[in-house]
């Protein structure tokens, strides 16, 4: 049974059900659909291994062959704790468990650890594409430091049977510099092998939140982050929602413009969601939005919302994680399969 999109929205359906983008018209983007492959990556510099890794990422699951994708990403074991992560659910200490649920649940792909996916890579390789995360920060270190570090090479991705490669910059960190110059490098190394590449590109820096706003997720930073983060020759890239516009006046810092503020971007999430997927140079690569940390009984709320939200904008899907796993199977799948009927149905179309 498809979900009831304005049940599930309650009081957000009218503002996203109907909104039109006036000021950024989908007609200027290059949208999702089944026809992505062939109308827009087969003109890049990709080779034809990495087509067919997009391909097979593109065409499994319960949104295979719509151009729209649905990822489960479990790697919070790493990037916060076994226990924040997995203790709610403790069953998916097991990696063949995470697999399974991805299965389960019609995802497209799986993106996880080079442990998680590597103890089961023999069975499932060749049953769910794999995308293997190459660089986490990890929260052992005292104090805290916030640090993207390579756990696993591009090489044992690829010995191990992944379709893609996942990493992170944190754009704004005094880190970024070198994070950026190891991941250019992994992304050639993968292309050359075959293999897509997906990037999480998130902000992070103390100063980009301040006692008004947290700008961390303000559309025209993290706009400026997935337009950093194509020229990586990222194929997709990983971003969180946008929650509100200003940072760069607010910081007084770098460059913008005022019509980023007074003409393209209102207040309607839409808007600054399609800030950030005209900075993916149009919609030539594809932009996914994070489903976010699980808040209990909002959450069908939320990820519906997301998505509602991403595709909208123009955007190619949700990767979500912490909402699916830390509760029952069941209901994770429940949760996969709501946000994938938003892509299914053909009632919500682009704004």
């Amino acid at each position: 049974m498809a979900t009831d999109l304005a049940a599930v929205l309650g009081d957000d359906a009218e503002q996203l059900l109907h909104h039109e983008c006036g000021s950024m018209p989908k007609d200027d983007l290059h949208l999702p659909g089944p026809d992505f492959l062939d109308r827009i990556w087969q003109d890049s510099d990709r080779g034809p291994r990495v087509l067919r890794s997009l391909a097979t990422l593109t065409g499994h699951g319960r949104l295979g062959g719509s151009g729209y994708l649905s990822i489960l990403p479990v790697d919070q074991g790493v990037e916060h704790s076994g226990a924040s992560a997995f203790a709610p659910n403790p069953r998916y200490f097991d990696p063949e468990n995470i697999v399974r649920l991805a299965l389960e649940g019609g995802c497209n792909a799986v993106a996880s650890t080079l442990g998680v996916l590597g103890s089961v890579a023999r069975r499932y390789a060749h049953r769910i594409p794999m995308i293997l995360k190459l660089n986490h920060n990890e929260l052992l270190t005292y104090p805290n430091i916030h640090d993207q570090t390579l756990f696993a090479s591009v090489r044992q991705a690829f010995d191990l049977g992944a379709v893609a490669v996942g990493a992170t910059v944190y754009w704004g960190a005094e880190v970024s510099r070198r994070e950026l110059t190891e991941i250019s490098a992994a992304f050639a190394e993968a292309h050359s092998l075959g293999m897509a590449t997906v990037l999480w590109c998130y902000t992070r820096n103390p100063a980009f939140a301040t006692e008004d706003a947290d700008y961390h997720v303000s559309a025209d930073l993290t706009g400026q982050a997935n337009h950093l983060g194509v020229t990586l020759e990222a194929d997709l890239v990983k971003q969180k929602l946008p929650e509100n516009n200003g940072g760069y006046p607010a910081l007084s810092f770098g460059k913008t413009h005022p019509a980023v503020y007074d003409r393209y971007i209102g207040d309607n999430p839409i808007d600054r969601c399609r800030w950030q997927v005209l900075n993916s140079y149009a919609g030539r690569v594809g932009m996914i939005n994070s489903g976010g940390a699980s808040s209990g009984a909002s959450d069908l709320h939320d990820a519906v919302r997301t998505a509602v939200v991403n595709k909208r904008a123009g955007g190619m899907g949700v990767i979500a994680g912490r909402k699916v796993f830390q509760r029952p199977t069941d209901e994770g799948i429940d949760m996969l399969h709501a946000i994938q009927d938003v892509y299914l149905d053909s009632t919500v179309t682009v704004a």
